[in-house]
């Protein structure tokens, strides 16, 4: 645990849903907000999807109280308006206008309460033709260049193999949540914190689009390895699987060729330096090819290390779930599942004064927390029963 959390008394209300939003506000959780959930009365729509849905609730759900509540009626929008009340950081990821037909707009809400930080995600941005345009991670891959370059030559396109604009656009919006509330501490007000899936799946791809505006090319997909330099990331095949090797350097060419037993190619005018390399690239993976295929992956990556080469293995999570800097580091979270059960989750990426939080609690239920919230918000028993019967919350 990180002492009490350096977000210990912020409270947080996450009206997010599936990653971009959820996320945001666990890496808040992780901090030691107080993060309440906000579901509608059928849930958060990964519910009731199958393991997929559930991956997504376990990951970026833990440590977060439920409440089931119909915002759409005017008693379940009046108890929103109590949470309200107390509340320091608000975030969605609703289409752009949904929020505002609730009453929960950005403009309304931090005229009402002017120290409320207010952070929302969209697709596409709020200010363009398609701010009303629903957004997923997989459409920004497709529409802002990551497919596009993602693949081999002659492949299909290829989507990244993980949420990469959703956990971008997570962390970009924690950012700004994190310079607001440093802000509010001299001015005492909130302000609107706003990213998209578009703005985020560009920034992760600055240096994509500073060689865009160097060379005038667009980037193209070209599988494995940099278009101007080689090897550089450039994937070889050891005796039980993958490497990848980066040493285009002339230095580190002239200690990869000697390694493998190969001085004749330091200067072989196919491989005399980075553009002869690039031009004979087939050529130059098929030699360090025959040079590896005796050796397993550890073998050859602990000898390159040797010679000061980067290198890695091509691992799967059934290996990484083993290593032992995974381990030591500490960033796989134990967590206390509903049954009893536990499972690991990855955590914050950094630790403060060298800790972080270390146990954690799974996703809640859906509405897990309805009545011991509005408990604390006054509600008798007798009036959170009306409200259960009159379908405005629900509980577990």
């Amino acid at each position: 645990m990180i002492a009490a959390g350096p977000l210990a008394g912020i409270r947080v209300l996450d009206l997010g849903q599936y990653i971009a939003g959820p996320s945001a506000a666990q890496s808040l959780s992780d901090l030691g907000a107080d993060v309440i959930k906000i579901e509608s009365l059928a849930g958060d729509q990964t519910r009731g999807i199958g393991a997929f849905g559930d991956s997504m609730m376990r990951a970026f759900n833990r440590d977060k109280r439920s409440v089931a509540l119909d915002l759409s009626h005017e008693s379940g929008n009046a108890i929103m308006h109590r949470l309200l009340e107390d509340t320091d950081v608000l975030i969605q990821n609703f289409r752009v206008g949904s929020a505002e037909r609730l009453g929960l707009g950005a403009e309304e809400l931090m005229e009402r309460y002017p120290s409320l930080i207010y952070a929302s995600i969209t697709g596409f941005g709020t200010r363009g033709p398609s701010k009303a345009r629903p957004g997923l991670d997989i459409a920004a891959q497709a529409e802002f260049g990551m497919m596009h370059t993602t693949g081999v030559a002659d492949g299909e396109p290829q989507r990244v193999g993980f949420h990469a604009v959703d956990t971008a656009a997570a962390n970009a919006l924690v950012t700004g949540i994190l310079a607001a509330l440093y802000t509010r501490t001299s001015t005492g007000r909130g302000t609107h914190v706003e990213t998209s899936l578009m703005e985020s799946a560009l920034s992760v791809q600055a240096a994509a689009w500073g060689e865009y505006t160097v060379t005038g090319v667009a980037p193209r997909r070209k599988g494995n390895g940099q278009p101007y330099a080689a090897p550089a990331a450039d994937a070889f095949e050891a005796s039980d699987g993958t490497i990848v090797i980066s040493a285009y350097t002339r230095q580190k060419w002239s200690t990869l060729c000697t390694l493998i037993g190969r001085p004749d190619m330091i200067d072989d005018p196919r491989f005399v330096d980075n553009p002869a390399r690039v031009a004979n690239r087939p050529a130059m993976v098929a030699a360090i090819n025959e040079a590896f295929a005796n050796r397993t992956r550890e073998e050859a990556v602990e000898q390159l290390l040797e010679a000061g080469i980067v290198a890695g293995s091509v691992r799967s999570f059934d290996e990484i779930v083993k290593d032992k800097d995974v381990l030591a580091s500490g960033v796989l979270v134990d967590v206390a599942g509903p049954d009893g059960s536990s499972f690991t989750s990855p955590g914050l990426p950094f630790t403060l004064e060298g800790r972080r939080r270390t146990t954690s609690v799974s996703a809640p239920k859906h509405g897990q927390h309805t009545c011991s919230l509005l408990t604390d918000l006054g509600f008798s028993s007798t009036e959170i029963d009306d409200l259960i019967a009159a379908r405005v919350v629900a509980t577990d």
